[in-house]
């Protein structure tokens, strides 16, 4: 059976996320199952009937819906704090806020028994007897209570785990046995308030990872004739006759749509007529609009501009850069951070460790001491009160969610600037990063060599000649059956010149790895390589040595040719620095990263743009196994190490690294799917942006961990001096979840 994802409701905390998945891992026939609080998703792998899975989710308080049934989505909705059917998404402010309450059950009696204290306090005031507001009291508490206890019973007959809800509801009880009726509704009250607070908050937090969501439109203009331009210029049938508005999931590769001016590109396609210019800021991070024509790239979720495009579709909906985007930082959320998993074992023991603790704290100086177990009627406060307090104070609730808010806000700030960070794990790698190495050709430079001279041995003037177009032609003919950068530009040259077609296409073409390509051109085995391997394998004059040489002196790659036994001659092509590499390099720099950069190339070249770009380290003259080499050395020397690089062959040393970024994830599907991190623009600025964010949200994590310990235990000793009440200890516990909260969201602002 394939794994299903389900759709969870009313999931207030991360704890809420942990009890689901602990309570469904329990069901027969569940052989996986993993619940991500940020998304409110839960993914299966297992073989369970619907029906007990939805009564397993609905038992622990929650709702659940059916991926194979629409109609079951809306039962899941109605769970989701963040929507009804009235009113839509939640808004902020007061208004959302009551909006929020009013929509889930628990809160509504909450509100009812908030009612009645009101009511009694007044009453109480124009003179109705104490017994009588106590047992009204109780009434209130009980309606508040009840879905509380619920939950919190089932937790524990199912779980065999102690959740908050428990906590409160014998907290509550306790304050009954011991007298304090209207604390106990009170306290009741603004923990469900509280829990709605909470939730309300991390829903805000959640609306982050929507706003991706919402980026490409439900629909799309699909034209049904690809004649409907001329015959709607001639005015023989209006335009609309051949244009219907359909949704997205129905379009298939290769339909046509249209994008109107100022509309949201619909789907990932190529431009077949009109020109724009479009804004790819949601997808690439790109700040200024780029000019599409014929020919050329649009995604999905872009702006289009000033211009009508006609785009032929060329991936499925669920297929187009938006659409991987969107799953990946959801997926990113199973990638927990070590922090993450410290903290969800912690949890684990860390409540019923308290129980434990508390039910001592109302036993032990009673017993052994003699100290008061009720309270006395002195003011002072008995144990069983402390150890009531102690309780409402220990929920893990601030501690459990202090890491995934950060690292969900975090990765959803960076995927806003064209930077997907594929999980919390990566994340935190990223921030720790003492050393980053760089691949040279498209990475650090255009990766796009133009061919600058041409050189054969027999030529007669060392001009461009009829001897040196020959060495180009037959170049050509190896080359066209190869996909490395510098095979595309050779081609390209001789295409420019007309000798593309002097040789036909060379046969048993087999590429050596890291030193060139060689195959069969009209019976003679032709070889296209590097200095270094003709310097062993194909012997050559000084005079050739020379000329090569000094080209790779001035910054240019050479390529040696041999026909058959005779070496022909060489071709010199040079690529461009990205004018972004500089500054990448420098920022890096100066936030105290080391940079090396890693290429095949010769070491003259290397030198030459290692010195342009500025790095602190040139390795050349490298084959992809030296590159895994060249990186784990760097491991060993900095513990922690990024790899950079744009294509197949960087594979390995991305893999071997700690953190694998990978250029140009918003055209390549494969950069998507391999690296840890992608650049969808190809814009090596955002990576200094990318560390500097991850840094941040390591200090706020630190931060919140910091805040939710400490403040839970000065309140502790606190409650254990007598000094705190239930009231204070609700305040305490809501508090510290709002403040980790918040503070947990700050990365969705960060600035450099």
């Amino acid at each position: 059976m394939t794994e299903k994802i389900y759709r969870i409701g009313g999931m207030d905390c991360a704890n809420c996320a942990r009890e689901v998945q602990e309570g469904v891992s329990r069901l027969k026939g569940v052989r996986d199952v993993r619940v991500d609080f940020i998304t409110e998703k839960m993914t299966l792998d297992g073989d369970v009937p619907f029906d007990t899975l939805k009564k397993r989710v609905e038992a622990l308080g929650k709702t659940l819906a059916d991926p194979d049934d629409a109609d079951h989505e809306h039962e899941a909705e109605d769970g989701h704090h963040h929507q009804d059917a009235a009113s839509g998404p939640t808004t902020g402010g007061v208004i959302g806020f009551v909006r929020y309450l009013a929509n889930e059950q628990e809160t509504r009696l909450a509100l009812i028994g908030g009612g009645i204290i009101l009511a009694t306090l007044v009453l109480t005031l124009m003179g109705l007897p104490g017994n009588s507001a106590n047992l009204i009291y109780i009434v209130a508490t009980a309606i508040a209570l009840a879905p509380i206890a619920r939950s919190g019973l089932k937790t524990l007959f199912i779980n065999h785990d102690f959740n908050i809800n428990l906590l409160m509801t014998i907290a509550a009880i306790g304050a009954i046995l011991i007298g304090d009726t209207l604390e106990a509704a009170t306290v009741v009250f603004l923990f469900a308030v509280g829990e709605a607070l909470e939730g309300f908050t991390s829903d805000r937090a959640r609306n982050s990872l929507r706003g991706l969501m919402e980026l490409a439109p439900a629909t799309a203009i699909r034209i049904l004739s690809s004649e409907f331009q001329v015959l709607s210029q001639n005015s023989k049938q209006p335009a609309a006759q051949f244009e219907e508005v359909v949704p997205v999931e129905s379009l298939k590769v290769g339909d046509t749509i249209l994008v109107n001016p100022g509309e949201r590109v619909a789907m990932d396609g190529e431009v077949l007529s009109g020109e724009s210019g479009v804004n790819q800021a949601p997808i690439t991070g790109e700040s200024m609009p780029v000019r599409k024509s014929v020919g050329a790239e649009v995604f999905a979720g872009s702006i289009n501009g000033d211009g009508a495009l006609t785009l032929k579709v060329t991936r499925l909906a669920a297929d187009n850069t938006l659409s991987r985007i969107i799953r990946m930082v959801e997926e990113a959320q199973s990638v927990r951070a070590p922090s993450q998993r410290m903290i969800d074992k912690f949890a684990r023991w860390y409540t019923p460790g308290i129980v434990i603790i508390a039910t001592l704290v109302a036993l032990v100086p009673p017993l052994l001491f003699k100290a008061p177990f009720y309270n006395p009627g002195d003011g002072t406060q008995g144990w069983l009160y402390r150890a009531l307090e102690l309780l409402v104070i220990a929920c893990p609730c601030s501690l459990v969610i202090s890491t995934p808010v950060t690292i969900i806000s975090a990765i959803t700030a960076a995927a806003r600037r064209g930077v997907l960070i594929k999980g919390g794990a990566h994340l935190e790698s990223l921030a720790e990063v003492k050393a980053i190495a760089f691949d040279k050709t498209g990475t650090l430079t255009h990766g796009r060599p133009a061919v600058t001279n041409i050189r054969s041995v027999d030529c007669p003037t060392g001009e461009q000649c009829e001897k040196c177009d020959d060495v180009l032609a037959l170049a050509s003919s190896v080359e066209k059956r190869s996909t490395h950068p510098l095979a595309k530009s050779v081609v390209q040259a001789a295409q420019e010149r007309g000798l593309d077609t002097v040789y036909a296409p060379a046969e048993k073409v087999e590429t050596l790895a890291g030193r060139g390509v060689q195959g069969q051109v009209n019976g003679k085995l032709v070889t296209i390589g590097s200095h270094n391997l003709f310097d062993a394998q194909y012997p050559h004059s000084t005079e050739l040595c020379d000329l090569v040489r000094k080209e790779e002196a001035q910054g240019q790659t050479t390529m040696l040719l041999s026909e058959g036994d005779r070496v022909r001659g060489y071709i010199a092509l040079a690529d461009e620095v990205r004018p972004d590499s500089r500054d990448a390099i420098r920022d890096l720099r100066a936030l105290g990263v080391q940079t090396v950069m890693l290429t095949g190339d010769n070491s003259a070249v290397a030198q030459a743009v290692g010195k342009a770009v500025g790095v602190n380290d040139v390795r050349a003259e490298l084959l992809p196994a030296d590159k895994v080499d060249a990186v784990n050395s760097l491991l060993r020397e900095y513990g922690t190490v990024g790899m950079v690089g744009d294509g197949v062959n960087d594979t390995p040393a991305l893999a071997a690294a700690t953190v694998g970024v990978a250029m140009g994830g918003a055209g390549s599907g494969q950069a998507l799917e391999t690296a840890d991190i992608a650049l969808m623009a190809d814009d090596l600025k955002q990576l200094p942006y990318a560390i500097e964010l991850a840094r941040f949200a390591r200090r706020l994590i630190r931060q919140n961990i910091t805040v939710s310990l400490g403040l839970k235990l000065a309140f502790m000793l606190l409650a254990l001096a007598g000094g705190a009440s239930l009231w204070l200890a609700v305040f305490a516990d809501v508090g510290m979840s709002l403040i980790v909260t918040t503070n947990g969201m700050r990365p969705l602002r960060f600035r450099r």
